[in-house]
């Protein structure tokens, strides 16, 4: 049976790459898992925890010696030699800021999986490990400076005078973006954000934040769901924009990661100097170099204007358990897709995209970087204005049917039903009649609902079920038991759909409708 070793982490790390929970799902696979004695022990799940999921408390040398390794950081040279040969180490290697490892783990034969590489694509999303850390990072980072700022939040009027709300500036809103934006936005402080990406602001807007745009004429998309460099043009817009903004706001986070090239540099020295006394920077990219100027990878620092500058690169380690349950489940997930068969033999298969993302070596030869991955379509053409030569069939397609046409559609079909009354013997026309007007019914009352009262999904199949109530209400009255039984059962079934739709979109209206404050 193919062993699954859990190893400890090294320096500051305290999260691990399983947890009781996600052990015993990895035993479910088929896989005999072994525990690194104390690797939980920072994540406050202890040895007694894993053995009762099923897994056996071992030394730190059979745990490396195991057919697939699970870790959480890149390996050292001295781990990579206590890999046993043909073995497979799966865990954030960064294989593509690190070709220093990439070679020394191709160096030997073994298999490596770096699950930080994979692919930005719908059906990826529950292995996208850099999502789930951004997210617990973003969230975090809001915690740090709420713990450095000297004040509320959230504004107050009290008897002992009024408190204003704090301002917070958050540079970039991916995943992390998001995730600082709501947790401020939460505390009650006035949350603001710039991105590249103008399809942000919605979602900006939808939790509690003002976007903030930066107004140049090229549009930014990205193809492989990462941020992308920005032009000279916009650079210098969006410098301009933070010179204004640090001398409003008590609060900045900066979020702006490439991947594989060093941090842009958002922040200046000067723009530092601007800010207020108090004020706190948690620069979320230090590790890569930083967003701010001044600020140092892993360390608090305290400007002569009394500015504080969080540099720190664990953020997601100073919630340990929730990171570690996060991580384990999409190491999970990836070994689910590698484990199709549950028999505990992991397969790789070249032909999935997200499995040939992910794999740095293969058998001791090198399989990085891997090929581009297409994640999202290229914009729309914009449609070309006809040529005088064009022929009268290609107009034809382009603009659609005239209303005359339309007319004579609606006239043609009125005739069929007709037609069809006519000469079909009863009661099929009473009941040819009846799903007609039930379509019509549905399709009217429902159907043409704004979706800003519902989702499109929703107006579909609320508009398919009113069909079906304005049909079984016109059965009820039927003289044949059975029919009166069966439509009483489909106006039950059909209403409990509808009303349950429109309970969620409330609920989901409600949730969005938060942050809607005046900036003051």
């Amino acid at each position: 049976m193919t062993r699954i070793g859990i190893v400890g982490e090294f320096g500051r790390e305290t999260r691990v790459a399983a947890t009781p929970v996600t052990v015993r799902q990895l035993a479910e696979l088929g896989y005999n898992i072994v525990v690194e004695k104390g690797a939980g022990e920072l994540s406050s799940f202890l040895d007694n925890a894993y053995a009762a999921a099923g897994a056996t408390i071992v030394g730190a040398d059979e745990a490396w010696g195991s057919d697939i390794v699970l870790r959480i950081n890149p390996p050292t040279e001295e781990e990579i030699g206590r890999l046993t040969d043909g073995a497979t180490l799966i865990g954030m290697l960064s294989p593509a800021l690190r070709p220093e490892l990439v070679e020394a783990l191709a160096a030997r034969p073994i298999t490596a999986l770096a699950l930080d590489a994979v692919p930005r694509i719908s059906r990826a999303q529950a292995m996208d490990v850099l999502s789930s850390m951004a997210n617990i990072a973003g969230y975090r980072a809001v915690i740090e400076a709420t713990h450095e700022f000297g004040r509320f939040f959230t504004g107050q009027i009290t008897a002992a005078g009024k408190v204003p709300p704090a301002k917070v500036l958050v540079a970039g809103a991916g995943v992390a973006g998001l995730a600082a934006i709501g947790a401020a936005s939460s505390l009650g402080a006035i949350v603001r954000a710039t991105d590249p990406r103008p399809e942000v602001a919605d979602q900006v807007k939808s939790i509690g934040g003002v976007y903030l745009k930066v107004e140049v004429e090229e549009v930014m998309t990205s193809a492989d769901g990462y941020a992308k460099a920005t032009s000279e043009a916009y650079n210098r817009r969006a410098a301009e924009i933070y010179s204004e903004q640090a001398r409003d706001v008590d609060i900045i986070i900066t979020t702006a990661l490439i991947p594989g090239r060093p941090a842009p540099k958002l922040l200046t020295a000067e723009d530092v100097a601007e800010m207020r006394p108090g004020s706190v920077i948690v620069d979320m990219a230090a590790g890569q170099g930083g967003n701010v100027e001044g600020s140092v990878a892993g360390e608090r620092v305290v400007t002569d204007n009394g500015v504080v500058i969080l540099g720190y690169t664990d953020l997601p380690a100073r919630l340990p358990a929730q990171a570690s349950q996060l991580y384990g489940t999409n190491l999970l997930n990836l070994l689910k897709l590698l484990t199709k068969e549950k028999d505990g033999q992991l397969r790789i298969d070249f032909e999935d995209v997200v499995q040939r993302s992910v794999t740095v070596v293969r058998n001791g030869e090198k399989t990085w970087p891997p090929p581009p991955v297409q994640v999202s379509a290229a914009p729309p053409a914009q449609a070309q204005a006809p040529h005088a030569g064009g022929s009268a069939a290609d107009t034809a397609k382009k603009t659609g049917l005239s209303p005359a046409g339309k007319a004579g559609l609606i006239a043609a079909g009125m005739a069929m039903l007709f037609g069809i009354n006519a000469v079909a013997p009863a009661p099929l026309p009473q009941h040819f009649t009846v799903l007609l007007l039930s379509i019509v019914i549905g399709f009217y009352v429902i159907g043409k609902v704004h979706h800003a009262l519902h989702t499109p999904l929703m107006s579909v199949t609320n508009a398919i079920s009113g069909i079906i109530v304005v049909g079984a209400l016109l059965q009820i009255t039927s003289g044949n038991t059975f029919m009166q039984i069966m439509a009483a059962v489909a106006v039950l079934l059909a209403s409990i759909n509808i009303f349950g739709g429109f309970a969620v979109t409330r609920r989901m209206l409600a949730m969005f409708s938060r942050g809607n404050r005046a900036d003051g």
